[in-house]
Parts: C-alpha cells; structure tokens; sequence
C-alpha cells in the first residue's frame, strides 16, 4: 500500500485530529543525510519521535538541520535527552516538553526520554520517544520507566514511540503493550519488518498509544525509494496515522 492511501492529517469539525506520526531510528545522521530528509518528507508527518539523534559536538545544529531540511521543526530532545529527539509540524501548539534521563547502569549506554505535550485542533496529545537497552533486564525495567512517564504526563492520550530493541512478546514489548496499544497489531499497513533495511527481518520499533487513540494504519511504508531507505540509516521508519479525539471527548 502507498503512502497516499494512508489518511492525510487534518482537524475534524468535532475538533478530534487526524495526524500522521513517524517514528524513525536516524542512527546519529551518520549515514546520507538528504536521503533520511527525503524519506521523512515523503512520509508527510506531523510529528516524528526520532531515536539515535546526534548527541555530541554541534548536536543542536545537526538537528536543526534535519529538521529544517524535512520541513519541521525541533520540539524536543537530542543529547539532553540521551538520543531520543521530536520533530513536529507548525500545525502543533506546543504545551510543554520535558527531557528526562534513565538510570545509569556502568558499562552501558545512558539511555533517556524526549516527552511532549501538544495540540492540534481540539486534541491534546502527549508524546514519548524511546530507546530502550539492548541488555534484557535493563531494558525490562525502562519499559516500566516509560509507562510510568505516561502516567505522569497527565494527559488522556498519549503516544509512545521508539526503538524498543525487543521482538514482540518479549518481555519489555509485553509489558509496554499490557498498558498500550500496538499500532501494527491494531491496524496493520504496509510492512512489518523495521530492522534491517537491506534484509527486513524482525520487527523491534513500534507505535504504540493509550487505548483512546484510533489507529487507522500502522506499519513501514511503502512505494519510498529502496535506494533512499537503505542510505538513510539501519533502520526502517514506521508510519502511522491516528486519530485523536477532542478534549472532554472519547473514541467512537
């Protein structure tokens, strides 16, 4: 299924908002930068939850860049946030946003959350990008970290999105989709596989939503260029489109 069959974003007259959210492992832009631009842009989001953003010298300048040249804007997160980064179109009225560090463990990676709280329209929509440990018991307990943040921002619906470095039904994915639901398996569209982009083999980014956002598609778009896919970094993006509803109001 192309891109173009997926829902385009848009306000309802009851004030609920149709987006498009792209979650995407950009593996620090070390790999062709106008190629990840490209993909971005031909995807057309409102919001993209990015893992593995540039994190060291000019860090700032390296995303602004990516942004500028997928025609958003920074929202949030980069190395304050250890890597995970959100992107959003000027159609988002920003409330607040929060950058927060995991627990430390010696010998790892620190790992962080890039969290959000938005509007579009009538909807009020919380944002949560992850990347979560490639070591399992580590990992287990940052799933919890991160439904803890979503309980914490407040808000009726919230998004979470990331590289969860974990299969589905291990026991992170497990216990983040206990509380969430998962797009793919919700509503799935396109491909499964995220990982890798030249042999797609298992699927271990996700989107993943509290249970009155609807998801209308869900998956790894297809109909992009193979050659932009494969330049632009080691993972494939996933897509979605959801609909959230208005404040004061619940899902149909």
């Amino acid at each position: 299924m192309a891109i173009s069959e997926l829902p385009n974003s848009r306000t309802e007259s009851d004030g609920s908002a149709v987006l498009r959210v792209l979650s995407y492992n950009v593996r620090s832009m070390r790999d062709d930068e106008d190629a990840l631009a490209r993909v971005i842009r031909a995807c057309a989001p409102d919001l993209v939850l990015v893992q593995e953003a540039p994190r060291f010298f000019r860090w700032r300048k390296h995303a602004a860049r990516l942004a500028a040249k997928s025609e958003l804007v920074v929202l949030s997160g980069g190395a304050t946030a250890a890597g995970p980064l959100l992107l959003c179109s000027l159609r988002a009225t920003v409330e607040r946003t929060e950058d927060v560090l995991l627990p430390l463990t010696p010998g790892l990676h620190r790992r962080g959350l890039a969290t959000a709280v938005v509007r579009f329209g009538g909807a009020r929509l919380g944002l949560v990008s992850c990347h979560l440990s490639l070591r399992k018991d580590e990992r287990y307990a940052q799933a919890g970290m991160v439904l803890d943040r979503v309980a914490a921002l407040g808000t009726p619906h919230v998004l979470v999105a990331g590289d969860l470095n974990e299969r589905p039904g291990g026991p992170a994915f497990s216990r983040l989709t206990k509380e969430l639901r998962d797009g793919w398996e919700v509503s799935p569209w396109g491909g499964e596989h995220t990982s890798t982009p030249a042999d797609p083999h298992q699927r271990i980014d996700a989107i993943l939503a509290t249970p009155g956002i609807e998801f209308l598609g869900c998956g790894v778009p297809t109909g992009l260029d193979p050659a932009d896919l494969r330049a632009a970094t080691d993972h494939l993006p996933v897509l979605a489109a959801i609909r959230v509803p208005a404040a004061g109001t619940t899902a149909s």
